[in-house]
């Protein structure tokens, strides 16, 4: 390529201003929302995923990259993390209000014999695999709908609710 034609023109400050107001903002989860996840924990796919980063603060993307050998079930810990230098390896409390459920999510993972703590299992053969990010917002967005959640609820929500919750 023997020009950059990015570099040949310039941005009005009304187009950055447009551009900028596009840009979604995360959105915590409301009392009330949490309280329905909590009460579908049991009974509905993911709403205990959502509830776990809800109460631990990870991005969908590093849910599914969390290895059972990075679980510490004795003293209450995770370790893992991307993106960022602090955000990389870094040991992150496990609430006590979800620990059965991250046990559960461990004994589940033990049984299938899966390296991961979050495993999606495919609708076509049943067999599990890796929760990716896009696994986890096909997921996410079917309890966001079914409970009849805030619609404008995406998967980076429940970090931000994490966020929200600790500034509290």
């Amino acid at each position: 390529v023997d020009r950059n034609y990015s570099r040949t023109f310039n941005l009005t400050e009304e187009t950055i201003k447009e551009i900028q107001t596009v840009k979604q903002e995360h959105i915590p989860f409301t009392d009330e929302e949490i309280e329905l996840l909590w009460s579908h924990a049991d009974d509905k796919r993911y709403a205990d995923v959502i509830l776990i980063q809800c109460y631990s603060g990870w991005r969908p993307q590093e849910l599914g990259l969390l290895e059972l050998e990075n679980v510490d079930l004795e003293n209450w810990t995770f370790k893992g993390g991307m993106k960022t230098d602090a955000g990389m390896d870094r040991v992150v409390p496990i609430h006590s209000k979800i620990r059965p459920l991250v046990e559960r999510k461990y004994k589940e993972a033990v049984e299938i014999g899966s390296r991961y703590l979050f495993n999606y299992t495919d609708g076509r053969n049943g067999k599990p695999t890796t929760l990716t990010y896009q696994r986890y917002q096909t997921g996410f967005t079917m309890v966001r709908d079914e409970l009849k959640l805030n619609p404008e609820h995406r998967p980076h929500d429940g970090r931000k609710h994490f966020v929200t919750a600790a500034k509290k």
